[in-house]
């Protein structure tokens, strides 16, 4: 059985007015991500690691922030546009593990709702989607509540 594993990292800069999109759920916040789709971090690293565990390019690649046709598009549009690339290449997703880094506010309590989103258009049960969140103690551009980050991990089976 063919394994792929790969890696996604994005971040957004955050700003007042914008809303805070994560994993499929608007998070209520006096600041948002900023970004030319809905500025989902967690989305787009997800995606990215699914397109760099087959070796087909990154989000950009696929879905170009100069195109208008994706001037805030929702990223479960793009989540599950690569999740078909993935299938077509005849893989199915073994578990995906993610982190999102983020100061403020806390995400506990939203992260359930995430997994099911996630869950619900890769079309795999809820307990192959792990998220996790953390905050950066204070320190950088997310510790600043200047930004927010996040990675992810997925490790994708060759379907017979």
């Amino acid at each position: 059985m063919s394994m792929r594993i790969g890696y996604g990292y994005d971040v957004h800069q955050l700003a007042e007015g914008e809303d805070l999109v994560i994993g499929g759920l608007t998070v209520p916040h006096e600041k948002g991500s900023v970004g030319h789709s809905d500025a989902d971090v967690l989305l787009h690293v997800i995606c990215d690691a699914l397109l760099g565990a087959l070796a087909l390019g990154d989000i950009g690649t696929h879905f170009p922030d100069t195109d208008p046709t994706y001037k805030g598009i929702d990223s479960k549009i793009l989540l599950r546009d690569t999740w078909k690339l993935v299938q077509a290449e005849g893989y199915a997703l073994a578990n995906l593990d993610s982190t999102v880094c983020l100061q403020r506010p806390k995400l506990k309590p939203h992260i359930p709702a995430m997994r099911e989103c996630i869950a619900g258009i890769l079309g795999v049960d809820i307990s192959r989607i792990g998220i996790k969140a953390t905050t950066t103690e204070k320190l950088g551009f997310v510790g600043l509540e200047q930004g927010i980050s996040a990675h992810a991990v997925v490790l994708l089976e060759a379907q017979a």
